[in-house]
């Protein structure tokens, strides 16, 4: 069977803020789906980044009197250390200030130029005349014209709404309150309009691998109505427009940024000697492409990112799969920086392994919907499955083995019927893996672990081992054999646990598939996969940072 091609791109997260769960809970099915993928042998290019320009971070710049760069640098370097503790295997997180980032899209810039895809268009735009300047979207703040609440000039956070600045009533500058005024100023225009019809194409093709609701979203935008999109923006920070006469101006970030999964893909294919055109090229065959991210992404991914390759025209394949997570509340509340409410990523892994939060939301993420996270919630479903179920039965059959034989597991028959649901298990969990159904998958595990249990219960070793050794070495190989399977299936969501089982029993380097176990064992160790937690006082820990 030929190898695939498998290329995801993850969420490049603003590096202005601390990763807070609901990053971690979109990104993660990027990681798991590359770990699963690579365990088959597949050539995987799994990449992301920080988002380190536009506007975001010049705000969180003035207010912290520092430059853009220092800000962005220090969330950056915040992002790798978060991501690297969680068990993330980016094959490169890179950033958009990079220079290679920047000469990539500074070069595709010039294509679309060259394409007929962007133009100049003289405008009226929002200028503060105490600050003398042009206004970029979010510096600007208002009233949204749908719900009627604050809103900036680009989006409106009580509703959802994307705006244009030009739709915003009562506008004034967000730094010193000032009534904007209309001053003629020149932009480059990005001709979104003209792949309308290519974009519904897209949508229609992929309704069974887009998830609900990337279709819904990316549907409702082209309903809306496709508009042309300022290419450029009236900003220091940023990539430079490679177009005479825009040195006071930098390449929009909603070009940019989307742009960054081929730049940086295109980096790790040439440190791997491959040929990026063709690794991407829309007639290789074996070539299959994930975007993971969350909701508030989906027109950039469904719609703008598309558009951009088809402007390009280097006839790189289109999204194949987009695997877009719904919402994470706390408590039944939306996270926000000003309610106190958001649990930052640091947070919890100070008091969780990263297996915890890891099965966490794989077991219980916003695949569909929304869903409300809670500190409690956390401990309950390690405390149930990852101690109860699968702690419970990894160590009381090693702890047995140890007490009772020092350690040494004897070659034996493996249940014939077990056999067949492991290898069936492994097909049904990859299938999952590879439609972006990370819950199915987990909760397809979980069921394999449950049989786990009921097998031992059921066969009783502890009365075989003295009355019937040859069947109590049966069950026991027969676990054993379940044991070293479940290091291989519970890998992509539980790296951690997977490299514990195995140097336990001493087993080959992970791989996505039926581990065949032959000759006898030795236990190397048998200390307890995972701890029991106890709920008060994690909570309390927790609360109280």
């Amino acid at each position: 069977m030929n190898k695939k091609d498998v290329f995801i791109g993850g969420a490049w997260p603003y590096a202005n803020y601390y990763l807070h769960v609901g990053h971690f809970a979109a990104l993660l099915p990027g990681d798991i789906i590359a770990r699963y993928y690579r365990g088959k042998g597949d050539n995987v290019i799994y990449v992301s980044g920080s988002d380190c320009h536009g506007t975001p971070i010049t705000e969180r710049a003035k207010k912290e009197h520092k430059s853009p760069q220092e800000i962005a640098e220090y969330y950056h370097n915040e992002f790798v250390k978060t991501f690297t503790a969680s068990n993330f295997k980016y094959d490169e997180y890179a950033a958009t200030m990079d220079n290679h980032h920047k000469q990539y899209v500074m070069k595709q810039f010039k294509k679309m130029v060259e394409n007929g895809y962007i133009y100049e268009r003289e405008e009226l735009q929002d200028y503060c005349e105490k600050c003398h300047k042009f206004l970029s979207d979010r510096e600007i703040e208002g009233t949204c014209p749908h719900c009627g609440k604050k809103s900036t000039g680009d989006q409106c956070d009580s509703c959802g709404s994307s705006l244009d600045s030009s739709e915003v009533l009562d506008k004034h500058c967000k730094e010193c309150g000032n009534t904007t005024a209309l001053r003629k100023n020149k932009h480059l225009y990005f001709k979104l309009p003209e792949f309308t019809e290519l974009l519904q194409q897209l949508i229609d093709d992929n309704k069974n691998k887009w998830r609900k609701n990337a279709i819904g979203e990316a549907q409702k935008y082209i309903n809306t109505g496709l508009v042309d999109r300022a290419a450029t923006r009236q900003l220091e920070w940023g990539v430079p427009v490679p177009v005479d006469g825009y040195d006071d101006k930098r390449i929009y970030v909603w070009i940019e940024a989307v742009l960054g999964y081929l730049s940086v893909g295109q980096k790790v294919a040439e440190e791997r000697g491959i040929d990026f055109d063709k690794y991407m090229s829309n007639e290789n065959e074996n070539l299959i492409t994930y975007y993971v991210h969350g909701k508030d992404n989906i027109p950039f991914h469904t719609t703008i990112y598309p558009a951009l390759i088809m402007a390009i025209k280097n006839n790189y394949r289109l999204p194949d799969y987009i695997i877009s997570s719904a919402y994470v509340n706390l408590n039944q509340e939306k996270m926000s920086k000003s309610k106190g409410n958001l649990i930052t990523i640091n947070e919890l892994l100070e008091k969780f392994d990263s297996d915890t939060i890891r099965f966490y939301f794989s077991l219980k993420g916003p695949e569909t919907n929304d869903i409300s996270c809670s500190i409690e919630d956390i401990i309950q479903t390690h405390n149930k499955y990852l101690v109860g179920m699968l702690g419970n039965f990894v160590n009381r059959n090693l702890s047995f083995i140890n007490k009772r034989f020092d350690g040494i597991i004897k070659e034996a028959n493996i249940d014939k019927r077990i056999i067949d649901i492991t290898q069936k298990t492994f097909k049904i969990v990859g299938e999952y893996f590879e439609r972006g159904e990370i819950r199915n998958a987990t909760t397809q595990i979980i069921e394999y672990i449950s049989l786990a249990n009921k097998y031992y219960d059921s066969r009783e070793p502890w009365i075989q081992v003295k009355n019937d050794l040859a069947s109590f070495n049966d069950t026991t190989y027969t676990c054993i054999y379940m044991i070293a399977n479940l290091a291989n299936l519970v890998e992509p969501v539980l790296p951690n646990c997977s490299k514990r089982i195995k140097d336990m029993l001493t087993l080959p380097t992970y791989t996505w598939k039926e581990e065949v176990i032959k000759g006898d064992y030795k236990i190397n160790n048998s200390s307890m996969l995972y701890s029991r937690l106890d709920e008060e006082n994690t909570y309390k820990k927790i609360k109280n940072k």
